[in-house]
């Protein structure tokens, strides 16, 4: 990830620990803030991602993305421009409810779910749709990036699961090969002759050159 390298970066920061991600509730759309620790990830990685000299940064406008986009403003001197179309997916009757929860209440829709099938989740966005509108506002915002600039997406795990598999040209009923992203970690698109490419996944290091035969 040299600052030489050809072309632009996109790196994918997912926002810090919530109370309901501990409680591994569904949050979706509801508007949950860090707790302590998650700020105190969101501050750890901010003086990380800081050392790749970002030139843009983006975020969803929840607040548990927000706060976290705003340690890395902070730290590199930018502003943060917020977008309603990176939030998290809306799962309408799942949010709020527990793994278990929606499982015991939600045996069939849950079910097809896991097999892969395109569902409305409580009756909320298709994977699809989410990737309709966050997409275009990550390409919207590399267009304004200089020469071989780097743009910061601070989003949510299952938006960003969606945003990866459409720039990476994957049929949608591949995007959930990428496992998820742990609280304040990243993933790292980059683009080279034949398009994007999955440089990073779920990094929360800066990453080390690739020294052998794939360079």
């Amino acid at each position: 990830m040299s600052r030489e390298a050809r072309g632009p970066r996109i790196v994918f920061w997912r926002h810090g620990q919530t109370s309901w991600n501990l409680e591994s509730r569904f949050q979706g759309t509801t508007d949950i803030e860090l707790t302590g620790q998650g700020v105190q990830q969101a501050q750890r990685a901010a003086r990380l991602l800081a050392g790749l000299h970002p030139d843009l940064l983006i975020s969803s406008d929840l607040q548990r993305a927000a706060r976290t986009a705003a340690e890395l403003s902070q730290v590199a001197g930018l502003e943060v421009h917020h977008h309603e179309g990176l939030r998290e997916t809306y799962a309408g009757e799942w949010q709020g409810l527990t793994n278990a929860e929606i499982r015991a209440r939600f045996p069939e829709q849950y079910e097809a779910w896991a097999q892969g099938e395109p569902v409305r989740r409580g009756g909320g966005e298709l994977s699809t749709e989410v990737a309709d509108r966050s997409v275009p506002v990550v390409l919207e915002a590399v267009q304004k990036l200089p020469e071989n600039g780097t743009l910061v997406v601070v989003s949510h795990g299952g938006t960003i699961r969606t945003m990866l598999g459409r720039l990476l040209g994957l049929d949608p009923e591949l995007w959930e090969c990428f496992g998820g992203l742990s609280n304040c970690c990243w993933s790292v698109l980059g683009q080279g002759a034949r398009g994007w490419r999955l440089l990073e996944h779920n990094a929360g290091t800066l990453p080390q050159p690739v020294i052998g035969d794939d360079t």
